[in-house]
């Protein structure tokens, strides 16, 4: 992916998310996404194009050696964020899913009442119903 398909992604991705919210608590030179108050997703505006994100410590460092433009994260708590560059070991999908799981992992550390999905159930896709046999047996 390059810069402008990842950050697009990404953004579309966030917007889309019940509760989240554009902000820009560093100046004009960073777009930031939170829910309820807390970040989810940092987007630098300085044409590197790339994504930070939220990520489950142990997701952090398998999608690290799987992934070869799967960073640290910039500037943040190397063991709970990583950092998306462009690159051509990145799919949409895989950034789509990456925002969301970030989104996830703070909307579950809100307090219930806060919470804008419940994390157990939102995104999780939803179990193939298989077709009702037709009684006439036609």
């Amino acid at each position: 992916m390059d810069a402008d398909a990842l950050t697009t992604t990404a953004a579309e991705r966030a917007e889309e998310l019940p509760g989240a919210e554009l902000t820009n608590p560093f100046g004009p030179e960073w777009d930031v996404y939170k829910v309820r108050g807390r970040v989810f997703l940092l987007l630098p505006l300085d044409g590197t194009g790339r994504v930070t994100v939220k990520s489950h410590p142990d997701d952090a460092v398998a999608l690290r050696e799987t992934f070869a433009d799967i960073l640290p994260g910039y500037h943040m708590n190397k063991k709970h964020w990583i950092s998306l560059r462009p690159g051509p070991s990145l799919e949409p999908g895989l950034v789509t899913e990456l925002v969301t799981e970030s989104y996830l992992l703070v909307v579950e550390k809100l307090p219930r009442a806060q919470r804008p999905v419940d994390p157990e159930l939102f995104a999780r896709p939803t179990p193939e119903i298989p077709p009702v046999p037709d009684p006439a047996g036609s």
